[in-house]
């Protein structure tokens, strides 16, 4: 008990402390509990939070907030249109069209590894060959029932579609609109005295909103360069895989290696060992390249530098508690905590002799 009596002492003992705890414990169960229910609240608090930073800057430049906040809202929602008109069809499309391909593509792959025995018979025996292929038949058949299943519950994934698409704009156009009445409506439910709260909220919104913003033009430009990079190179499924490749910043570190095996796949299927196949892959690696020396710094200069181990830890946690929500927001998360961290107050309290 004199310990914990201690641990108290030392970092529950400041009335700020316990607020600030007290606020991150509560929307951590609020997300935790109610996130499922919540979702489209969630998704367009997240849209209204990027969208903000248009608004703010339109306000700066003298535009009246509700003129700012409607032209956003077109563009917003002329983005919306283009993602669901322009270019989710076309993926849905190379989708089907990469299924049906399928058969081919694994008998072309089948044909490569069955001379692998032929070509380095100290690496590789016939038997771990046949093995090999058969375990990916196994795959193949796994993820055809994966899709059987996911079509059959496809009408309540459109049915949950139609809400969101009703909802979330509607919710987004609201929380621009009155954003000062909705903040001012919040903090009336909190304690008067939370300087510490503030503090650590001001730090991280500047985080937050530098990181998610910058994510999302990273997630664009690079998106747009690969497609127009494979587009020129006649690469087949370029929007498939430029969209893969846009959203595999997401995950730093993984993404870039783990969609690096679509791209050298469909590659070689389609051009086997030949110099396009290594031209697309020399231009997929400046495009790594580009992105990680070049755009990351520029757009992330004033973002907080955490650890690599400690953005994986975040990425495997957060994405395990909220999906993909919880992948996108990894680092501003852990940012968070480490601003609270930081922050946090705490009474040195000497330790008793040990006789």
């Amino acid at each position: 008990m004199n310990v914990i009596r201690q641990w108290f002492q030392r970092f529950l003992s400041d009335p700020q402390a316990v607020i600030l705890a007290l606020v991150l414990l509560l929307g951590f169960l609020v997300v935790l509990t109610m996130g499922r229910m919540l979702a489209p609240v969630f998704a367009a608090l997240v849209l209204s939070y990027l969208l903000e930073g248009v608004v703010a800057t339109l306000q700066q430049r003298g535009m009246p907030r509700l003129a700012a906040v409607v032209l956003v809202f077109i563009i917003f929602m002329v983005f919306l249109g283009f993602i669901l008109f322009g270019l989710i069809p076309r993926l849905s499309y190379q989708i089907t069209e990469l299924v049906q391909q399928l058969p081919h593509i694994l008998g072309k792959g089948q044909d490569a590894l069955m001379q692998l025995p032929q070509r380095y018979p100290d690496l590789f025996s016939q038997a771990q060959v046949h093995d090999l292929i058969d375990a990916i038949r196994a795959e193949v058949a796994g993820l055809g029932q994966r899709v059987v299943s996911v079509s059959v519950a496809s009408v309540v994934g459109i049915i949950t579609l139609l809400v969101y698409l009703i909802l979330v704009p509607l919710l987004v156009f609201f929380f621009l609109k009155d954003k000062d009445r909705i903040i001012a409506w919040i903090t009336a439910f909190l304690p008067r005295e939370r300087a510490l709260t503030t503090r650590v909220w001001r730090e991280v919104n500047a985080q937050i909103a530098n990181y998610v913003r910058g994510k999302i033009w990273e997630i664009l430009i690079v998106g747009g360069v690969s497609y127009l990079t494979f587009v020129i190179m006649g690469l087949q499924y370029s929007v498939l895989l430029a969209t893969l490749v846009g959203l595999s910043v997401v995950i730093p570190y993984i993404g870039a290696a783990v969609v690096t095996l679509p791209i050298a796949a469909i590659g070689f299927f389609q051009w086997g060992w030949s110099a396009d196949f290594w031209y697309i892959m020399v231009a997929y690696g400046v495009i790594q390249m580009l992105d990680g020396n070049v755009l990351v710094p520029l757009l992330f200069s004033e973002v907080v530098n955490l650890h690599p181990v400690a953005i994986i830890i975040a990425v495997l946690v957060f994405g395990g508690l909220w999906g993909f929500w919880g992948v996108f927001f990894a680092i501003p998360l852990a940012t968070l905590v480490q601003a609270v961290l930081r922050a946090w107050p705490s009474r040195t309290v000497p330790l008793p002799h040990p006789s």
